[in-house]
């Protein structure tokens, strides 16, 4: 198989689809490998490096989307990636569609292949492909909420872990998923107030057993989530129903009444966000104020440390690029059960539940469109 890198051209996106190593493993098993020029520059790789591995270079985007077989990329594919798509091209990707009608309704007209990396599902659950980046993204999510706490960026002033003699600022996390235990991790690290909220008990006690008393645990309730909020410093989102929009867990009205120069970080943008006042952000403009908050919702988080991400991606990814190059694609998926739980789009058919139920469009089974 003939497969494509381009370089990611989303707003401040300096990850890539594939490492060198990956092109190596690729390349072993008889693939071909085509990646854009600087491709790699984000993470600090030249092409030579590729080279080395066994790529070919192409000189532009359109020559690797008119040639390869399946486009690997990192971020969902941009307008006019997008176009560039053809009738039954494998797309492998980060999609996030179920708050996106304009990317859903391009591919459902482009009649590509679409597998999301945040809907494959491993064997005994979970999302392989979305935790690497689920823990770059929250641990990032205290840095960032750090960050914008100071004075100059339109928070409060305050210092997570306060000092002798003054107290430690309250992190209130939503989520105790991946994203939420990776910044629980910092969280406490940083010396602040810690607590966490999730209606997953067995999630809860996982915080509890890996954090001890370092982080306090709660159950999320309406009740509860608003009384935490009011007096948090800073709120971090980390809430995900696979393949669906998040849940708006905050209203506009409670973040009205929350402290003036209070912080939160959505994590959960990609997804269309758990606060209502949420939209997203780039790494050129992160932040907005709205009812004297400062919201964080940078949508590519992890692209602000390509390197640590791109690797810890390909570490997830690359099994999944094989079993897509080295059996016929229909076939992988029809065999692979968690693999094909990713296949949203599908020759103009959407093949996932709920991006179909978000964006009211038709459900097609995927078997029954992979065997048509």
């Amino acid at each position: 198989m003939l497969i494509g890198v381009p370089r990611e051209i989303k707003s401040q996106e300096y990850r890539v689809g594939l490492t060198p190593a990956s092109v190596r493993e690729l390349t072993g098993h008889g693939h071909q490998v085509l990646v854009e020029r600087d491709a790699g520059a984000g993470i600090n790789t030249a092409d030579s490096v590729y080279e080395a591995a066994g790529a070919s270079m192409a000189g532009s985007a359109e020559e690797v989307f008119a040639r390869a077989e399946m486009i690997v990329k990192v971020k969902e594919p941009q307008a006019a990636e997008r176009r560039r798509l053809k009738p039954g091209q494998i797309l492998f990707t980060y999609l996030h569609l179920a708050p996106d009608p304009e990317q859903t309704q391009d591919l459902v007209q482009s009649g590509a292949v679409c597998i999301a990396y945040e809907t494959v599902t491993a064997p005994g659950g979970g999302l392989p492909l979305l935790a690497p980046m689920s823990e770059v993204a929250g641990r990032m999510s205290v840095q960032a909420g750090a960050h914008s706490l100071e004075k100059t960026q339109g928070g409060m002033g305050i210092l997570l872990g306060g000092v002798t003699g003054v107290p430690p600022a309250k992190i209130v996390i939503l989520g105790a998923g991946v994203v939420g235990s990776n910044a629980a991790q910092i969280a406490a690290g940083s010396g602040a107030q810690v607590v966490v909220l999730d209606r997953n008990i067995d999630a809860l006690r996982r915080i509890e057993a890996r954090l001890g008393a370092r982080a306090s645990t709660v159950f999320a309730n309406r009740d509860n989530i608003e009384r935490h909020v009011l007096s948090a410093d800073l709120v971090i989102g980390a809430v995900l129903i696979p393949g669906a929009a998040a849940p708006k867990l905050v209203s506009r009205q409670l973040v009205s009444a929350m402290k003036s120069g209070a912080v939160v970080v959505d994590v959960a943008i990609d997804q269309g966000g758990c606060f209502e006042t949420s939209h997203p952000t780039t790494h050129a403009d992160p932040i907005y104020v709205i009812e004297g908050v400062v919201h964080y919702c940078v949508a590519n988080m992890p692209g602000g440390v390509p390197r640590t991400s791109t690797y810890a991606l390909n570490n997830a990814t690359l099994p999944y690029v094989l079993m897509l190059a080295d059996q016929d694609y229909r076939r992988a998926l029809q065999d692979h059960a968690g693999l094909r739980a990713g296949l949203n789009v599908c020759a103009g058919k959407i093949t996932c539940r709920e991006v179909a139920d978000a964006l009211h469009y038709p459900y097609h089974d995927a078997l029954q469109v992979l065997a048509a």
